[in-house]
């Protein structure tokens, strides 16, 4: 298998291409993109076959903003319509031993109308595939998912990732439900952001209830609510009106300040959230003084993307984080990610983990 498969947002193809094409580079290998307006995927061709698998296990999935989903793969066409199954098995023969079978489309009107096929498949294809001894029974951790990604109920694109180094959700979406009491759906951005970039087995130590936290941008509340939610205790700076459950809860100050000029009194907040629309430099470096003067721990902001070069104005940004937290010493983890919930946006995480004293006191 020769390909790296990549679901991206409709609309987002050239910058996923331009994403993988950068990685790959960077990792030394050579290969060129396969893209088309619109579809939802990406598809990375290596000039040599065993590539594809070297890339998904060197190329880190945390560093890949556009890709909700990757897997070394390769094209099956024509497959005939009474033995899809037997053609999929004869094609993973030589597969390594799989925990799971998903069965995907891209998410697309088009890939949204095969859904009912791939549900249909599904069972008879994992008990072949289990019989060949390809995939397990029962799902087990750490070992390879196998993906089959359909394009159309007689082509699709048979593949395997790696667990340690893709996305966990079905399609790379993480499906969450708009609460019937929350202020506006932008809501959902900070619950997936919270549920992508916080690993599970740290969510009870790094999200706790009693926490300070800031939200410059607040109203109405959408991300407010997502901190109210968890417990914390919430400063949100805008100058607009605020929902009035939320300010009735006891656990909200409103500020109607200037996000861009408010700063906290005390070095004791552990969360700050950011959905101002402004453009996204002037919103990084704002990201940038909070971290550097240790106002907050873990930030989490999200960027406003120009229609034009959006893989090239990201990356920009996150060059500007890394190389002004490397000039003072500040170690950090860094992410970003084009969540379901974005749209012309990118999230980024920063989580800073230790800040010399002597920049801020």
């Amino acid at each position: 298998m020769s390909s790296v498969v990549i679901y991206c947002r409709s609309g987002f193809e050239n910058d996923a291409a331009a994403e993988i094409t950068f990685h790959a580079a960077e990792q030394g290998f050579a290969g060129y993109v396969k893209a088309k307006p619109n579809t939802g995927y990406v598809i990375y061709e290596c000039f040599e076959a065993q590539h594809s698998d070297e890339i998904i296990k060197k190329v880190d999935f945390k560093n890949m903003v556009f890709a909700r989903q990757w897997f070394a793969g390769t094209l099956l066409e024509n497959m005939p319509v009474e033995d899809r199954v037997g053609e999929i098995v004869k094609a993973a023969v030589d597969f390594p031993l799989c925990s799971e079978l998903r069965v995907e489309t891209p998410d697309t009107n088009e890939g949204k109308e095969l859904l009912t096929f791939c549900k249909k498949i599904s069972t008879p294809l994992k008990k072949a595939l289990e019989k060949q001894n390809t995939v397990l029974r029962e799902p087990k951790a750490n070992r390879p998912v196998m993906h089959v990604m359909f394009l159309s109920n007689n082509t699709a694109y048979v593949g395997h990732s790696y667990s340690y180094n893709n996305s966990p959700f079905f399609m790379g979406i993480l499906r969450l439900r708009m609460p019937s009491d929350g202020p506006s759906r932008s809501t959902l951005k900070l619950d997936e952001a919270f549920n992508v970039f916080i690993p599970p087995n740290e969510v009870e130590a790094r999200v706790q209830a009693g926490m300070r936290s800031v939200d410059l941008g607040a109203c109405p509340g959408g991300w407010t609510y997502q901190l109210v939610r968890r417990g914390m205790f919430v400063s949100a700076i805008d100058n607009g009106p605020m929902n009035d459950d939320l300010m009735e809860t006891g656990q909200v100050k409103h500020f109607r300040v200037d996000g861009f000029k408010y700063r906290p009194e005390k070095r004791n907040i552990t969360w700050l959230v950011c959905d101002m629309v402004e453009k996204p430099t002037k919103v990084t470096s704002l990201m940038i003084d909070w971290a550097v003067n240790a106002y907050a721990k873990e930030l989490i902001f999200n960027l406003k993307l120009p229609m034009k070069k959006r893989f090239d104005s990201v990356y920009e940004c996150l060059t500007m984080i890394k190389e002004e937290l490397d000039k003072y010493g500040i170690s950090y983890e860094l992410q970003a990610k084009h969540l379901y919930h974005d749209r012309e946006e990118v999230t980024v995480h920063l989580n800073v983990t230790k800040v010399p004293q002597s920049l801020y006191s």
